[in-house]
């Protein structure tokens, strides 16, 4: 193992998830700091309430991205020879995880970022695309009929780790079918404030049809 190059790409995984998309295009576009509107956190779903769907559509696509981008780095390592092509999956997981801390904890923003929920799914888009593939479009469809991300994103993680039951998504390694039931746990417990605002109809929707 080429444990300098490998220690260079994970710095790199989490430096890539800590830009503050949403920070920097409200602080940009708009002259205000995201974090100080709607529900505080800087991420693609605050956007959506706060600026509209076109600077919200605009910060989850990057966000999503940056997952990718930080994962795919431990590919980067393999083809350098940094690691063996059988420890693939694993620094993909610790690229991905980094990254999505780096949006969580961003360090470009005074460790003020958002949830994390649209790098991890670049995370999860580099690692295994046809099972996010279809999670996607069941998020999208959940986001259609109700218009809460929060909603669309949980539906989206718990049904990530059902697919993976299935013979033709699971996965060779069971560390991904493992992983994939952590995440949907820590997406519900990371969305438990949404919850009870859905539970009391309070919950924010996102405005897909407006002029925004």
């Amino acid at each position: 193992m080429n444990l300098p190059l490998v220690l260079c790409l994970l710095a790199a995984a989490y430096l890539i998830g800590s830009i503050p998309t949403a920070l920097w295009v409200g602080r940009r576009f708009f002259g205000i700091d995201i974090r100080e509107h709607g529900s505080g956190n800087s991420g693609a779903t605050n956007t959506f309430r706060v600026l509209g769907k076109k600077p919200g559509s605009a910060v989850m696509a990057f966000d999503v991205f940056k997952g990718w981008a930080a994962t795919s780095l431990a590919s980067v390592m393999v083809s350098q020879g940094a690691i063996r092509p059988d420890q693939l999956l694993y620094f993909q997981l610790a690229c991905g995880v980094l990254a999505v801390l780096g949006h969580i904890f961003p360090i470009y923003a005074g460790f003020r970022g958002g949830k994390g929920v649209a790098t991890l799914l670049g995370m999860m888009l580099a690692i295994a695309p046809g099972t996010v593939g279809i999670c996607l479009l069941i998020f999208l469809l959940v986001l259609f009929i109700s218009r809460y991300v929060s909603l669309s994103s949980m539906t989206a993680g718990v049904a990530f780790a059902l697919l993976q039951l299935l013979p033709p998504f699971r996965p060779d390694n069971s560390l991904l079918l493992v992983f994939g039931f952590v995440l949907a746990g820590l997406l519900i417990y990371t969305h438990r404030a949404n919850i009870g605002r859905l539970r009391a109809g309070t919950e924010s929707r996102v405005p897909l049809f407006g002029r925004k």
